[in-house]
């Protein structure tokens, strides 16, 4: 439990709690704040509602800068937010208690040399959470840190190795294995797959796949490569400066875009037909400053679509004809 005897929360419309519920989650930090002068305020997550629902892979995409590390770091407990809740189970997690919150949630990171200990040999990394909540005699932590080992592809020698001695892709194998040691509920990829080449891209892809449908897990699976969401995710949200701007259906998402800036995302991505060239998504200038956003829609300066309305007036995420929901005037 998350807590001692916490309160049951109920989900909105009475529904049954999903694995992972944010409400209205924002976060804010101080910027250049000094003895004789006044610091600025940057909203790095704003007003962030979202559900994702039990046994699911939420996909979660924007630009570099957007807010979805940091929102990720609320989710495992490592920053707290300025305002706003997070729910696990239809649990709040504020104040819980940080190794029983470790039960339910587990983070997969970007680069898996940087999240392994260099000096520790595999066996003993993955094994780490079960020495630290105390779960099981030694012979039964090493019996099942072989077959978490043996689940993600990794051969029995690997055990008395070090990470140095892995390619970056057995390297991630032994990340997710330390992961799902402890049997999460839920998982939190933060872009799991980016420092790895192409070719291992889909193996793992295909390993995290497999394990959701034999443990039952549920991802938030944050990413900029719109490729790899769309093999992995079920439903999709799309955060732009903070906001999620669009979420859907991974058939909606792709198939039926609504906001400027999905389709914008989607026509970034590169074709392998020799010829064509960069793509020209025709977003003008770049991303604004975080800690000084445009007045109205965040996103109007570079909308091709842009009204006065949207300069003037902030859209809200409201639910959209056909499912989903869109943050967009002219949607």
């Amino acid at each position: 439990m998350l807590a001692t005897e916490p309160t049951q929360v109920p989900s909105a419309g009475g529904e049954q709690p999903c694995a992972l519920e944010l409400r209205a989650l924002s976060k804010s930090f101080t910027l250049g704040s000094g003895l004789l002068r006044k610091g600025r305020k940057l909203h790095a997550v704003s007003e962030v509602s979202l559900r994702v629902p039990r046994g699911q892979v939420m996909g979660l995409v924007g630009e570099s800068g957007c807010g979805k590390s940091t929102l990720a770091k609320m989710l495992l407990g490592l920053t707290s937010p300025t305002a706003g809740e997070v729910l696990v189970d239809g649990r709040p997690i504020a104040g819980a208690n940080q190794k029983a919150l470790a039960r339910h949630i587990q983070p997969i990171f970007q680069d898996p040399y940087s999240s392994l200990n260099p000096r520790q040999r595999i066996a003993q990394i993955v094994g780490l959470p079960l020495r630290v909540h105390g779960i099981g005699s030694p012979k039964e932590q090493a019996a099942r840190v072989a077959e978490m080992l043996d689940l993600v592809g990794l051969p029995g020698r690997a055990a008395r190795q070090y990470p140095g001695q892995l390619s970056g892709g057995q390297r991630q194998r032994v990340a997710i294995a330390r992961a799902l040691i402890m049997r999460p509920a839920l998982v939190i990829c933060d872009e799991p797959t980016s420092a790895l080449d192409v070719s291992v891209q889909a193996q793992i892809l295909n390993l995290l796949l497999d394990l959701k449908e034999a443990f039952g897990l549920t991802y938030l699976f944050i990413s900029h490569d719109l490729a790899v969401v769309e093999h992995l995710a079920d439903r999709l949200a799309v955060m732009y400066l903070g906001r999620i701007v669009e979420e859907g259906s991974r058939e909606q998402i792709f198939g039926a875009p609504r906001h400027p800036y999905t389709r914008a995302l989607l026509a970034s991505a590169l074709t392998p037909e020799p010829g064509l060239g960069v793509p020209d998504i025709g977003l003008g200038c770049g991303q604004p400053d975080p800690s000084a956003p445009p007045s109205g829609c965040a996103f109007h300066p570079r909308c091709p679509l842009a009204e006065a309305n949207c300069e003037r007036h902030r859209p809200s995420l409201n639910d959209a004809e056909g499912g989903g929901r869109v943050a967009c005037h002219l949607a």
